[in-house]
């Protein structure tokens, strides 16, 4: 009984799936064709972000497309491996830094 009352088990206290729901349609609608699995809540962060700083629904789905594909190429080496294109990208890119 005790894992009841562990931090973890409050956090999911909430439905993921009316979190969902409750984000602008157009976010929604990039989540769905996402090729990360993003929680409704650091959508919600990015977005708010993302629109306080362009003030435009396509400039901030723009900006979360771009973060998604960096987040893919800095993950690339620990997913499919160092001989991955995307991989030796990341490397390239970090290097000229």
């Amino acid at each position: 009984m005790r894992n009841l009352s562990s931090p973890r088990a409050r956090l999911r206290a909430a439905n993921p799936m009316r979190q969902h729901d409750a984000l602008p349609a157009a976010l929604r609608a990039w989540a769905a064709t996402a090729a990360l699995p993003w929680s409704a809540r650091s959508l919600r962060r990015l977005w708010a972000r993302a629109i306080r700083d362009t003030g435009c629904e396509s400039k901030a789905l723009d900006r979360l497309s771009r973060a998604e594909a960096a987040t893919l190429q800095r993950e690339a080496v620990r997913v499919w491996g160092a001989g991955y294109p995307a991989a030796s990208a990341a490397r390239a890119a970090r290097r000229s830094a």
